[in-house]
């Protein structure tokens, strides 16, 4: 995939962001995810590629645009073919409430190299490059935080875990305090804490718990353009899940995924700030434009730019 790629997927979700920003503290939450489906899907249109849908809003019949195996792109036969993995807006209820750490997100890999997984759960550990190979979502939450701050040269007190707050996780913050170390819960965003990981400013050093099997993949595909690590873990609801999930080729339900699993090959990907967050600022609106605050990642050479950008808003947008 050429690197000028990259550049095309800030433009996606720079007007997924900018969409539902307007709709930013409204208190519909649907109204601001479909305006950046909307917006998203209309700034593919003008891509060169012909791409899949593989990680998206949902089968088919729940969601008319940005489906699961939904074409996107200009589609002509010389356009580059590749995957696409996407969430229009990561934190639907933070835009539609006011509150921080919503994003707009989407990675781009070669045809066949995104984990194909039902609209279900995953259990998930993810940490930055210097702890790589520190984790195994097969031990315990003390023994996982003993090695990442081994790896990380740090006391265990001195780690930070980053948590959804979801009364599933009562168990797991539990264990975490047992062991010592720090949490930092959040309401919404697990893509945008999962990248927060290799990032030293932010303060944190493992992402635990169990979040969205999208997510899950869009922040593998992150930490592999930095050199980070994740392990995911499908968590069904029932026993649809487990049929839908055997229907896609997945022959052990119970599988540890690795990094590369979930997002392998030569990777992409792109973000840009809704809400202001940790990772990112948000949308800001002034008298015929916007800026916005993105990032864009590239496995092959490992880099990550910000990318701030002043548009102008006159042109109907």
């Amino acid at each position: 995939m050429d690197r000028n790629l990259a550049l095309e997927a800030v433009r996606v979700t720079e007007e997924a962001a900018i969409a539902s920003a307007r709709l930013m503290g409204r208190g519909d939450k649907v109204a601001a995810d479909q305006a950046a489906v909307d917006a998203m899907r209309k700034a593919f249109d003008m891509l060169a590629i012909r791409g899949t849908v593989v990680i998206g809003e949902g089968e088919r019949d729940e969601a008319p645009m940005l489906f699961i195996g939904e074409k996107v792109g200009r589609g002509r036969p010389d356009d580059l073919e590749i995957d696409i993995a996407l969430d229009p807006l990561e934190g639907t209820n933070p835009c539609a409430n006011g509150l921080p750490n919503s994003i707009a997100c989407v990675a781009f890999a070669e045809k066949g190299k995104f984990l194909h997984a039902p609209d279900t759960y995953m259990e998930k550990i993810a940490v930055g490059p210097d702890a790589r190979g520190a984790i195994d979502l097969s031990g315990s939450t003390a023994q996982n935080l003993k090695r990442v701050a081994a790896a990380k040269k740090k006391k265990i007190e001195d780690l930070t875990v980053i948590i959804l707050d979801r009364p599933r996780h009562e168990a797991l913050i539990s264990e975490v305090r047992r062991a010592g170390a720090r949490i930092m819960l959040i309401g919404d965003g697990d893509v945008a804490a999962a990248i927060a990981t290799c990032d030293p400013d932010t303060g944190v050093d493992v992402l635990m718990g169990i979040g969205g099997a999208p997510e899950g993949v869009l922040g593998a595909a992150a930490l592999r353009c930095v050199g980070g690590d994740f392990q995911g873990r499908l968590k069904f609801r029932n026993d649809e899940e487990i049929e839908r999930a055997k229907k896609m080729g997945m022959k052990d339900v119970n599988k540890v995924f690795s990094i590369e699993e979930l997002a392998g090959g030569n990777v992409m990907f792109a973000a840009t700030g809704v809400t202001d967050g940790a990772l990112l600022r948000g949308v800001r609106f002034f008298g015929g434009g916007c800026k916005t605050d993105s990032i864009v990642m590239r496995s092959k050479s490992r880099t990550m730019r910000r990318i701030e950008a002043t548009h102008n808003l006159n042109d109907g947008r």
